[in-house]
């Protein structure tokens, strides 16, 4: 299970551990040592898990993960709140702004993958899938990899994201707005026309395994995968 996971931490020492460990796991990291940092991070790319501290320099954790559940494009996003508080009312408190998971410090890495683990599988279970595969095209999320019948197919970042989605959704018609949110976040302002360049490039790199034609256009509505053809 391989997601994109900012660590909010300024303890330098406790960030490289969390790093490390979450890199072994197979996730993708980035960092930050304050909630300001890590606002410009979140705004420019939204990750799929936050670890966030809640002592931090400036703005709190707890103020940070307020701001995220406030805004239309974080407000979706998985947060598991890191601390050395251990008073009951201080969880209570962070449940209650939005977080997903509180993890009390010290905390071995086992611990933190396995709550990881179980957030990305409730909050997205689109990436909690390692591999899909519908008629012999396979997706596998932990290696990053496409093969149509054991031959790889090579994508860009934003074909593999849209592929993913429409096939962890078939049959399902996405308008030119909904995979908009969906595969570029809806912090995002690109325009529609953009989706259609994306399905072009997704078609041309699936057309020599004959599964560009499952991804079909719905006249006056958008997008859909289907498993029918």
């Amino acid at each position: 299970m391989a997601a994109q996971i900012l660590v909010v931490e300024d303890e330098l020492s406790i960030q490289e551990l969390i790093a490390v460990n979450l890199v072994r796991a197979g996730h993708r990291v980035q960092r930050a040592v304050d909630a300001e940092t890590a606002q410009d991070m979140i705004k420019a790319a939204l990750p799929d898990l936050i670890l966030l501290d809640w002592m931090l320099p400036g703005i709190s954790g707890i103020d940070l993960a307020r701001r995220l559940r406030a805004a239309p494009y974080s407000r979706d996003v998985s947060i598991i709140m890191l601390t050395a508080r251990s008073d009951e009312r201080d969880k209570i408190t962070g449940l209650e702004t939005g977080v997903d998971d509180f993890i009390t410090k010290p905390f071995s890495p086992r611990e933190l993958l396995a709550r990881i683990t179980a957030v990305l599988r409730r909050r997205l279970p689109h990436i909690a899938t390692d591999a899909i595969e519908v008629n012999g095209l396979r997706l596998d999320s932990a290696t990053h990899r496409v093969t149509a019948f054991g031959t790889e197919v090579a994508l860009g970042p934003t074909e593999f994201r849209l592929l993913r989605f429409l096939m962890t959704h078939t049959e399902q018609v996405h308008s030119r707005a909904q995979l908009l949110n969906q595969v570029w976040g809806d912090h995002v302002f690109v325009e529609d026309r953009t989706v259609d360049v994306h399905i072009r490039r997704l078609r041309a790199a699936l057309e020599d395994s004959s599964f560009d034609a499952m991804i079909q256009t719905v006249r006056g509505s958008g997008y859909r995968f289907s498993r029918s053809v």
